[in-house]
């Protein structure tokens, strides 16, 4: 092995165990491996930045950028209480209302935003419910992750396959959105075994719900109406895409400018709210894994895989499928989909029919991001919300419910890749 390879390897790995031990922050962490990658000359700049995947960047500045905007007219907490509401203040209802409208959220938006945006509004209805809003928010976590699943846009794995891989959001909702309306069937029926018998309530606290206003929620009518338009269009946009020849990232960033231009609002303070350090990170670890696959490293990776399974495709498949879901609850799963997608990519290039790799990877990596509390952003992003407000969700508490979860829809992930490609 080479002296580029063993050093492009270490780096890669001081990332990953960065990441993992959470000693370092993981923005920092990230530029920092990919400084190295270059300082080191592993590859040169200009290789380093031809890996960064700039449809991926695009996509979720135009949706946060969106997100941001839309967030100041008070739709989402409109949704919440309405949604409380007509649930006549029963919190079992209550929360299957609010997992089926954050798996649906995670679909449209990104899984991240809309556990920042739900959490808090559910802590806030479960304190007038006086009930602990802990085994909430574990379910918006499983929610969140399944729905976000389904589309090219809800989970940032899935945009970066998608863009790897030239698939539109089309393509992801007809090949997974069946599974994820079945897999959501099925959780709620184990939620209801998990914690219905919890959720007692009395007649006084369900009487404060249905007093509340949602109208009040509303801050700008005029925004909300003009939210609502562009949103639908940035869907359309994203559906055919591919029809009218614009990349993804483009169809987001023109959502993004066109709410920016009509919406009114403070520009300078719509910019701040971006998470500019995931950005950062996800540019820092497209070059470091731009300098495993510079190397070599990864074209080795793919051989050894085809090699191991003798090119059988469902074998392959379901390797892929399974690696992808434990090792996602247990890392952050966009590292190790950033490391995976040039190893697919290698093998397609050896002449493997690499389509169910793809749907096995999507699968994993996103499913897969709910069987920890550090499996995923969104798991991160909403045990912070409720650590925020005096809920905090312990990695073991979590543990109990998330993996079991985790493991049933990976096994029904399997029969329905099976019945599929099989």
């Amino acid at each position: 092995m080479e002296i580029q390879q063993i050093l492009a390897i270490c780096i890669f790995l001081l990332v990953m165990a960065a990441i993992i031990t959470e000693k370092i922050n993981r923005c920092v962490a990230a530029l920092g491996g990919a400084l190295l990658m270059i300082i080191l000359n592993i590859l040169p700049l200009e290789s380093g930045i031809s890996h960064i995947d700039f449809n991926t960047i695009g996509v979720l500045v135009g949706m946060m950028l969106v997100v941001a905007v839309v967030k100041n007219s008070g739709l989402f907490e409109y949704i919440a209480i309405w949604t409380a509401k007509k649930s006549n203040g029963d919190p079992w209802k209550i929360m299957v209302c609010f997992v089926i409208i954050t798996a649906a959220l995670s679909a449209v938006l990104d899984n991240v935003t809309t556990v920042l945006l739900i959490g808090p509004t559910t802590i806030v209805i479960t304190q007038i419910l006086k009930i602990n809003p802990v085994p909430f928010l574990i379910t918006q976590i499983i929610a969140s992750n399944i729905g976000g699943t389904s589309t090219l846009i809800g989970d940032p794995p899935n945009i970066m396959i998608g863009s790897a891989a030239n698939l539109s959001f089309t393509d992801f909702l007809f090949n997974l959105g069946p599974i994820v309306l079945i897999l959501l069937g099925v959780i709620i029926i184990c939620f209801k075994f998990l914690f219905a018998k919890g959720l007692v309530v009395d007649d006084l606290s369900k009487s404060r719900i249905l007093d509340l206003d949602e109208n009040k929620a509303i801050k700008d009518k005029n925004l909300l109406i003009k939210s609502i338009v562009v949103l639908f269009f940035i869907l359309i946009g994203f559906m055919f895409h591919n029809v009218i020849q614009l990349d993804s990232c483009i169809v987001a960033l023109t959502g993004a400018t066109v709410m920016l231009l009509i919406g009114k609002q403070d520009v300078e303070e719509i910019l701040a709210s971006i998470e500019w350090s995931t950005i950062a990170f996800f540019i820092g670890l497209f070059v470091v894994v731009g300098g495993l696959e510079e190397v070599g490293i990864i074209h080795k990776l793919a051989t050894v895989l085809i090699s191991a399974t003798k090119g059988h495709m469902i074998l392959t498949m379901l390797i892929v499928l399974w690696l992808s879901a434990i090792i996602s609850s247990f890392l952050d799963n966009i590292p190790f989909v950033a490391t995976l997608i040039p190893l697919i990519l290698t093998m397609s290039a050896e002449g493997v029919n690499v389509m169910p790799l793809w749907w096995a990877t999507s699968l994993g990596a996103c499913l897969g991001g709910n069987g920890t509390l550090i499996g995923a952003s969104a798991n991160v992003v909403l045990a912070s919300v409720g650590q925020k407000h005096g809920f905090p969700i312990s990695f073991k508490e979590y543990f109990k419910y998330g993996f079991p979860i985790m493991i049933l829809s990976i096994v029904l992930s399997t029969v329905y890749l099976l019945i599929k490609f099989a």
